[in-house]
C-alpha cells in the first residue's frame, strides 16, 4: 500500500504539471521538469514491458499506447503539442489502480467505488477536451488566458449551459462542440446512475457467470445457484 501510495502521489504530481503547463511553459525550468517527467514515464513503460508476460500482451494494454503518445509529447513538446490533451488519460490510470479499490475498502467506503470511478471519467473527459480546445484554438494566446477560456468553454458545453460568449470557429469548432455535448451528457448520466443505483458486489456466479449481486445475496437471482460471497465480517 505504501508503494502504491507513492506511485499515486507521483502520478498526481505529474497531472498537476500537465494541468499547470500553460502557466509554466514560459519559465526556464519548464523543459527541465518536462524531460524529468519524460524519464519517469519512459521508466514506467520499461518496467511494465519487463513485467508483462509477453510483448504482445504489453502492446495490447490501452495504457501502453497512451503512455507512448504522452512520452512523445514530452520529448517533442513543440512538435506534438496538439496531442498534449491525451495526458489527461493519466487520471484514468489512477482510477484503475488497486490503490483506489483497497483504499476505499480500508476506509469502509467500498460501495463508493463506482461513483469515484464515474467522477474520474468525467474529470478525464473534462481535461481532455480542455486540452484539445486549448491546443487547437487558444494556444497562441499569451499567459493563462487561453487555458482559462478553453476550460470555461468546456465546462459550459459539457453542462449544456451554453452562454455563447465564447464559441469555437469553423467546422472543426462546431463538431468539437457537438461531440463535447453528447459525450459530456452521457458521462453525467452515468455518474447519476452510479450515485442512485443500489450497491452491488462483484462476484461471478459459478453457474451462470452473473457478475453483480446484492451485498447480502444468498442465491444468484439469474439462475438460483447458491452463492458464497466473501465479506469483511461486518
Amino acid at each position: 500500500m505504501r508503494w502504491q501510495a507513492l506511485l499515486a502521489f507521483i502520478d498526481l504530481s505529474i497531472l498537476a504539471f500537465f494541468i499547470l503547463g500553460p502557466y509554466l511553459r514560459s519559465g526556464p525550468s519548464y523543459l527541465i521538469i518536462d524531460y524529468t517527467v519524460a524519464a519517469w514515464v519512459g521508466a514506467e513503460l520499461l518496467a511494465r514491458a519487463i513485467a508483462a508476460p509477453s510483448i504482445r500482451a504489453f502492446l495490447r494494454m490501452p495504457l501502453t499506447w497512451i503512455d507512448i503518445v504522452i512520452l512523445g509529447t514530452l520529448l517533442f513538446p513543440d512538435l506534438l503539442f496538439n496531442f498534449a490533451f491525451l495526458r489527461a488519460m493519466r487520471i484514468w490510470a489512477i482510477g484503475k489502480s488497486p490503490l483506489l479499490r483497497e483504499g476505499l475498502r480500508r476506509f469502509g467506503a467500498a460501495h463508493l467505488q463506482d461513483v469515484v470511478r464515474a467522477c474520474l471519467n468525467v474529470l478525464v473527459f473534462l481535461f481532455m477536451v480542455t486540452g484539445f480546445v486549448y491546443t487547437t484554438f487558444f494556444y497562441g494566446q499569451e499567459g493563462v488566458e487561453g487555458f482559462v477560456d478553453a476550460l470555461y468553454f468546456t465546462v459550459a458545453t459539457i453542462t449544456t449551459t451554453g452562454f455563447g460568449d465564447i464559441t469555437l470557429p469553423g467546422t472543426l469548432g462546431k463538431l468539437t462542440s457537438v461531440v463535447t455535448m453528447i459525450v459530456g451528457i452521457s458521462l453525467f448520466v452515468r455518474l447519476a446512475q452510479a450515485m442512485v443505483r443500489p450497491y452491488k458486489v462483484k462476484f461471478p456466479c459459478p453457474e451462470c457467470g452473473l457478475q453483480r449481486h446484492d451485498a447480502d445475496a444468498v442465491h444468484c437471482k439469474a439462475c438460483g445457484h447458491l452463492l458464497n460471497i466473501p465479506d469483511d465480517g461486518d
